[in-house]
Parts: structure tokens; sequence; C-alpha cells
């Protein structure tokens, strides 16, 4: 199994996993970021304010965080496959009931909590497996795997417009929720890799008549793979830990301008059809985003914290700047910007996460890292939704997502310099002694 680990395939089957994920991308975040044009669907239908509305996302990216460790530990026990296909029925069966759109609270525990586990146990996995079987073309995997969710989101703004104005908001969750069952599609072709090693293992051992010390081997390695345990002490480890903080900061951002570019467009007095292109622009200059951004990862000119502290200081310029829009045209250009940046964001801050943690322990660390990201999830949207109350403007909620956004940069810098003093530490650490003997003569004669 670690050696298995140590050497991914970096290619072949792969690629099949990539787009699997690509996939699931596109049916799961996808879906939650173009939730937007459900919400003045929803806030009319039930008159609440949009404080109260905001929590159906909020719930659902908390769970999606929340769930992520669960997910974790569920691919280490059994497989990465079986668990999207879990995450496939359950998004499906959040978007089914929310079909009946009961009341609020039922909108809270159907589209909210079952479609954010079904996100959780869906997502999570799939973008596991790839860093799995990648190593040198991690990045770009990575990238082009999240690349789905805005190729999709791309489809799903005026598509989803369509579906509300022909079916109603209530007959669009239902189709959403059948078209989500083809995660569970994607999830069959996920062949995990740690299977393969355990036939391997298998395999060799009956092959290999040469008496107990190589089955002894043998059996060490399926002991490795079988009895694999989710690592909970990473909570200890100070890069983790900043890593950790960064998410959570980054999270309160990310989930607030899909959730109010729709609301925001409204009240500059943007027609409902336009206003759907909005995230159909945001999508495509997000996929550019991600894989100009992989593309350049997987050159290794920079370091991948540096790259990621770049861009989330660009993307925190584009939300302070987007509320300067005051029509169609500037709040286009000013999304657009904002959706390029938000896309190479995305494209390499899992890739930062396997070089913090390193591969043995990124199931974990990716877990973890998912649900302490999840208070921030958990907290931004209704922040955003009572600083937008308050102010009586949705401008509000962007300028509030772009402070935060500074502020988590500053931990990737102590991040970086805390990795530097670290591998300044040990190159010092590591350098030969110099020889005390006074001739060199003396100094060959001691190594003979």
């Amino acid at each position: 199994m670690q050696a298995k680990d140590s050497n991914p395939p970096d290619g072949g089957y792969g690629w099949v996993v990539v787009v699997s994920a690509f996939m699931v991308m596109g049916l799961t975040a996808a879906v939650l970021k173009t939730f937007g044009l459900f919400f003045v669907e929803i806030q009319q239908h039930f008159d609440e304010l949009a404080s109260t509305t905001s929590w159906i996302t909020s719930v659902t990216i908390v769970i999606f965080h929340l769930g992520a460790p669960v997910a974790s530990s569920l691919c280490v026990r059994y497989t990465h496959r079986a668990v999207v296909i879990t995450g496939g029925l359950l998004a499906f069966s959040g978007m089914a009931l929310g079909f009946l759109g009961l009341n609020m609270v039922w909108m809270y525990a159907t589209t909210g909590f079952l479609q954010g586990l079904g996100i959780s146990f869906s997502w999570t996995p799939a973008i596991s497996i790839v860093s799995h079987y990648f190593s040198k073309k991690r990045a770009l995997a990575n990238a082009i795997a999240s690349a789905g969710e805005c190729a999709f989101a791309f489809t799903f703004g005026p598509f989803f417009q369509w579906l509300i104005s022909q079916y109603g908001w209530k007959g669009a969750l239902l189709i959403i929720g059948g078209i989500q069952l083809n995660i569970c599609v994607c999830g069959v072709l996920m062949r995990p890799l740690a299977s393969s090693c355990l036939r391997e293992a298998s395999h060799s051992e009956t092959e290999t008549p040469s008496g107990n010390a190589a089955s002894r081997t043998h059996k060490e390695e399926k002991s490795a793979i079988t009895h694999k345990t989710f690592n909970w002490m990473l909570v200890r480890r100070p890069e983790f830990v900043l890593y950790a903080i960064f998410g959570i900061l980054a999270a309160m951002s990310f989930f607030v301008p899909p959730l109010f570019l729709v609301p925001l467009s409204y009240s500059l007095g943007i027609d409902e059809s336009w206003t759907a292109s909005l995230l159909s622009i945001l999508a495509m200059v997000d996929f550019a985003g991600r894989l100009l951004c992989g593309w350049y990862a997987n050159l290794h000119v920079t370091k991948t914290v540096h790259l990621l502290t770049m861009t989330i200081t660009l993307i925190s310029t584009s939300l302070m700047l987007l509320p300067l829009a005051n029509n169609y045209l500037s709040l286009a250009i000013f999304t657009g910007f904002y959706g390029f940046f938000f896309g190479t964001t995305v494209a390499v801050h899992i890739t930062v996460l396997a070089d913090v943690v390193g591969m043995p322990d990124f199931d974990s660390a990716l877990g973890l890292f998912m649900l302490i990201r999840s208070t921030g999830g958990f907290m931004g949207p209704p922040l955003a939704g009572m600083i937008v109350d308050i102010a009586g403007d949705y401008r509000a909620g962007f300028y509030m997502a772009g402070a935060t956004l500074v502020l988590s940069a500053g931990f990737l810098v102590t991040l970086d310099q805390l990795q530097q003093r670290k591998e300044r530490g040990s190159q010092t650490n590591t350098k030969p002694e110099k020889s005390t003997l006074p001739y060199p003569s003396l100094h060959l004669l001691k190594l003979q």
C-alpha cells in the first residue's frame, strides 16, 4: 500500500477518475453555486427576510463541511466508490423531498441538511481519490476535476432559470434531484487503488514459496491496508492549524457572492434573463482560471502556497470593487474578474493542503480541514445577510466578503514563514560535519 501511494499511476485509468470527479463536482458544487436563483423565489413564497432564507444555503454549507470527516473516515474504512454512490442517493433525496416545500424548517432539513450531506459524501471522496491517483501532475488533475463545477454552472444558470419559469421552483428542485442521481454512475467508475494493492499482495503471497518471512511481509502489507485509521492528531500540527484558520475565513467569504449576486442585479433593475447570464459568465471565467492556474502550478515555477496567497489577494480586491457596478455591463466585468481569480484559488488550495500534510495523512487532513472550515461556511451567509438587512443594500455583503479574505491571506503568509523556517532548520541539521583532522591525508586514512 505504501509503495503504491508513494508511486501513484500519474495517468492511465487515473484520467477516467478525473473525468468522473469532474462530473461529480458539477453535480454537487455547481448546484450549490447556482442555488442563488432559488433565493428570491423561496423568500417570496414563504415571505421571509433575507437572513432567514439564507439559512438554507448556510445549513447546506455547514453539513457539507461537517460531513467531510465522516466521508473521509468511510473512505478509509470502505472505498471512495461506495461513499460517492451513497452521496448521490442522499443528494437526490434532499432535492426530491424539498419539492414538497412544506415550510422553511422543512427546507432547512431537505435542501439544507440532506443535500449538504449528499454533496459532502460525493465531493470529498471524489477530490481525494484524484490526489491519490496523481503525484507530479496532481495540481493539473485537481484543476481539471474541480473545473467541472464551473463547466456545469455555466449551463446550470440559464437551465435552472428555465426550469423555474416552466415548472416553478418546486418542480425545478425535483428535476435537479433526478439529474444528481448521475453521481452514482460516476462513483461506480472510481476504481479504488487500495483494493488493487490488496489483490496484488494476495497474488504475490500465493506465488512466493519462500517461507514464513515473505508471508509475514505480505500479511503486514494487508494489515496496513485494512487497519488504516483516521488521523485526528493533525490538529496538533501548527502548519495544519494555520491553514485551517485560513480555510475558516475563506469559507466565510466564498459562499457570499454567489448568494447575493442575483439579488444585487435585481436591485439594480437588471432583467431576469440578463441576471442568469451573470452566473454563466461567472462559471466561464472560473473555468478558465482553474485550468490556467492548474497548468501554471504544474510547471512548478512558483511555490503553491505563494500562488495561493497571490490569488487570495486578487480575489479580495475584486470583491471590494464589484459593488461599484451600477449597470449590467460594469457588473458583468467585475463579476468576470471575481470569477477568474476565484477559479485560480480553488485550483490550488487542495494541492496546498496535500503539500502541508503529505499524502499519507491527506484523507484525514481533507476531512478535518472541511470540518474546521465549516464554521466559516456556517457563519458567512447569515452574517452577510444580517449586514445586508441592516444596511439595506446587497453591496454590504460583498464588502464583508472582501475584508475577511484579506485577513485570511495573513495566515497564509504566516504559514509560509513557518515552513521556510523549518526548511532552513532541516538544511542546517543535515549539513555534513567538517573534519577536525588537520591534514587531508589523515582524513583519508581514517576513512580507510
